[in-house]
């Protein structure tokens, strides 16, 4: 097995290692199938960035790279999308491994946020305000012929203004060319997230028709036939009055 293709399931840096000579790491924010992620310090201008560290692996001949610059740089207009910087080699055990720079989103995953909520669960008036921004920010992703392909709860970056939620998505995946089956499949990944945001299957009986009008019973088919896009689940969330507010 050669460098270029050699097998790293973790990169285990910790704070204040100093990667490519430029940035010092001061935590990790998180890991999945293609690398790691880590809040860095641009040493030179002492500006906090995020660096995503790619398995080897998982990036043969920097394929996974280049798509997911170029996915960012297509979106880079999109409020919800965070903003590519730059690309560099960092070595780890002898082996180059690639790292992609971006802008340090702040906020905090959406597992975190719900875990801290008392009975960890959002109430519904909360959940669906946060569903509603999050379906406005992708469906700017959709508008420009993207998708995101991985939307779960570790990947939804939250910070909280009053009743009101400003958010980030990181971590696209690349399943090939956009289809309309990949949109359906957001959809139903945002769906997803505001069942789990309000107690998921333990709590779900006793939600109002609010909420489960939306979440459907988690039926797929039901939830793509409703909602193809991200823009017909925002207007659907438009279109009702929550009772008593």
């Amino acid at each position: 097995m050669t460098k270029t293709t050699a097998r790293i399931e973790s990169f285990g840096f910790q704070p204040g290692r100093v990667l490519a000579g430029k940035y010092v790491i001061e935590r990790k924010l998180g890991s999945g199938w293609e690398g790691e992620v880590y809040k860095v310090i641009e040493i030179r201008t002492g500006v906090r960035r995020a660096a995503k560290l790619f398995k080897p692996q998982r990036n043969q001949r920097d394929r996974a790279v280049r798509l997911y610059a170029q996915k960012l740089e297509r979106l880079r207009d999109c409020s919800i999308v965070i903003q590519y910087h730059s690309s560099d080699t960092v070595r780890f055990r002898g082996v180059p491994i690639t790292c992609l720079i971006s802008d340090h989103a702040g906020g905090e995953p959406l597992c975190d946020l719900v875990g801290s909520q008392r009975g960890k669960r959002l109430t519904p008036f909360e959940a669906l305000h946060l569903v509603h921004a999050l379906a406005e920010g992708v469906e700017e992703i959709h508008l420009r012929g993207e998708y995101h392909g991985d939307l779960h709860d570790e990947n939804v970056l939250v910070q909280r203004r009053g009743v009101f939620f400003d958010l980030k998505v990181v971590d696209f995946y690349h399943w090939g060319r956009p289809t309309a089956a990949h949109l359906r499949e957001d959809v139903a990944d945002i769906v997803r997230l505001l069942y789990d945001a309000v107690g998921g299957r333990k709590h779900y009986a006793k939600q109002p028709a609010e909420i489960k009008n939306v979440c459907k019973g988690l039926r797929r088919d039901l939830i793509g036939r409703a909602f193809p896009t991200a823009s017909h689940l925002r207007e659907f969330l438009e279109s009702f009055s929550w009772p008593g507010h």
